[in-house]
């Protein structure tokens, strides 16, 4: 058949891809090593040593580390629950709740740690009210260990919901005749869940964790504001500007790479120790039990999923609360109400030209990723070619990969050329936003690729067509809703971006928002202020782009955030 010939012009595509990977995905992770493995010119392990001896780099890699398995365990003990109600039960307001579950993606945790050091300061609003009431005597360090309890919350509160989504798709996919055969066999409801539902569902709780456990480690943004230091991406970022006289930073680097693999590379052994294959819930038919609202079953569920919505939302009512305070300083809640910084958003000689910094690095991106997440999703779907799985792997590789790693790579890599982002960031930031964002596109393009009868292809090449002509005319009107989708959805999150940002925008006439949000937050008279109206707008944004993607894609928009997908 014609689509699966192996062509010049596929041949060309590949040549393209390998191209742009190599270049921008691999050299800049394979720069990384030998500056973290020589010491003038000799193979040495001394930087290694360091990070045993020396208490500073020790006490930054065991406090990256307690956040990581700290906040996967606490998303998972959110999750698991959460995702049991939402796929088991049937209630009165389901929908509603399955929606506001999600509503903490839309806000970057970096972004939230403002308001809620406002809320948890040791002079914020809790103590406060909590001191007027006569329960406290002195103010409690609600976010101690230097910031690191502040940490751990606001990344558990940011990434429960892709530990839920992950649950709830494997929960969602579970045969029901089996847990009914155990219950038949005279088992309790326990004994089935523990030893039938939790292992079927495994995979998708350690692609989750693997996702969560990364992204908290990992994180720049919001340690930077709650000033704890003692972290490993602290650590890099503040070696980026010695990157050249200082090694240290590439073992870092390093290590977390390292970090990294190990951990996708157990929890893809530990999948792979089991293998249960059953029909779907969907070709079965659901066993979901429908519970009444006054029910002792139902009130829980509400009471539960209710409270873990508001204590979520928190970050976001404390940074929208900051945005219209006229000031807000040693008072439980704002004494005056102004909407003034929102207006400043666009005067102030710092926000206006990150903004238009932010859609121009993001507006390109997103056409880089369209480009390639068509290119890829066509070849996956309609070509025969060798080594289909590594073309795969390579596009979903960015999910695996941290940005913090990603951008020190491009500094060191590119250091000293004509791309150097100490002179002008502009391109590589337009390739960091690319790269991050790449998955997003190709799940999208390939979603619609999948959908797409090949029949319409094949009569078009059988009047003479050529697949670039049939791809242009029939293939690609057919998937644009998808492909619309998938660049909302990456520009929007290229607008946001964090570690990239912070890393390669060296220069102020480059930043982008959320540079700008860093740099506002620390100034200390209306810094924080403008700085949280531009969180809000960078929310509204995100909604905006996650419900559009999400009418397009349907269910299939939490296959966006699963590391299962990759």
């Amino acid at each position: 058949m014609w689509k699966r010939s192996f062509t010049a012009s596929t041949l060309l595509y590949l040549v393209i891809l390998s191209a742009f990977f190599g270049v921008f995905l691999l050299y800049p992770l394979i720069h990384i090593f030998p500056h973290a493995f020589y010491v003038d010119g000799r193979l040495s392990l001394t930087f290694f040593r360091l990070m045993v001896v020396n208490h500073v780099y020790r006490d930054a890699i065991i406090n990256s580390i307690n956040i990581g398995v700290i906040t996967t365990i606490a998303t998972t003990i959110i999750s698991l629950p959460l995702a049991y109600f939402m796929v088991r039960y049937k209630f009165t307001g389901s929908g509603l709740l399955k929606g506001l579950l999600l509503v903490p993606l839309v806000m970057p945790p970096f972004v939230g740690a403002i308001g809620m050091r406002q809320f948890f300061a040791r002079f914020g609003s809790i103590n406060l009210l909590l001191t007027k009431l006569g329960i406290l005597s002195e103010p409690i360090d609600w976010l101690g260990g230097g910031g690191l309890w502040g940490v751990i919350i606001m990344e558990a509160l940011h990434l429960y919901p892709i530990m839920y989504l992950n649950i709830a798709t494997a929960l969602a996919n579970i045969d029901p005749s089996m847990e009914e055969a155990a219950e038949n066999m005279g088992a309790n409801k326990w004994k089935v869940f523990t030893t039938v539902t939790l292992p079927l569902i495994m995979p998708g709780y350690f692609g989750g964790a693997a996702i969560v456990f990364i992204w908290a480690f990992t994180d720049l943004g919001t340690p930077l504001i709650f000033e704890c230091r003692d972290v490993i991406p602290v650590q890099i970022f503040n070696m980026v500007t010695d990157i050249g006289g200082n090694p240290m930073g590439y073992a870092l680097v390093v290590f977390v790479i390292l970090v990294t693999m190990v951990f996708f590379y157990l929890s893809r052994r530990i999948l792979g120790k089991k293998s249960y294959e059953m029909l779907p819930r969907s070709a079965l038919g659901g066993s979901e039990l429908r519970v009444k609202s006054s029910g002792f079953r139902a009130v829980l569920i509400y009471v539960f999923t209710l409270g873990i919505i508001l204590v979520a939302l928190l970050p976001h009512l404390s940074v929208l609360l900051t945005s219209v305070s006229q000031k807000w300083f040693m008072t439980v809640l704002p004494e005056n109400i102004t909407m003034t910084y929102y207006g400043k958003v666009f005067t102030h000689d710092l926000t206006l030209p990150a903004i238009r910094n932010s859609i121009i690095f993001s507006f390109f991106s997103t056409i880089i990723d369209i480009i390639l997440g068509i290119l890829i999703a066509y070849l996956l779907t309609r070509k025969d070619i060798p080594a289909k799985g590594i073309l795969d792997t390579a596009s979903m590789l960015p999910l695996a990969i941290p940005g913090l790693v990603l951008a020190f790579g491009y500094v060191g890599c590119f250091s000293g050329t004509r791309l150097d982002p100490r002179h002008d960031p502009s391109f590589l930031l337009v390739i960091a936003y690319a790269v991050r964002r790449l998955p997003y596109t190709v799940r999208t393009a390939y979603a619609g690729f999948q959908q797409t009868s090949v029949f319409l292809e094949e009569a078009s090449h059988s009047l003479g067509a050529s697949p670039l002509y049939t791809l242009r005319k029939i293939t690609l009107p057919l998937i644009r809703s998808h492909l619309v989708a998938g660049g909302i959805l990456s520009f929007a999150f290229a607008m946001l971006e964090v570690s990239d940002s912070l890393i390669l925008a060296m220069k102020e006439k480059f930043y982008p928002i959320t540079k700008v949000i860093y740099v506002l937050n620390g100034r200390v008279t209306d810094g924080p202020y403008i700085a949280s109206a531009m969180g809000i707008l960078g929310m509204l944004l995100l909604t905006a782009s996650l419900i559009i993607t999400g009418r397009y894609l349907g269910k299939r928009m939490g296959e966006l955030f699963s590391q299962q997908s990759s």
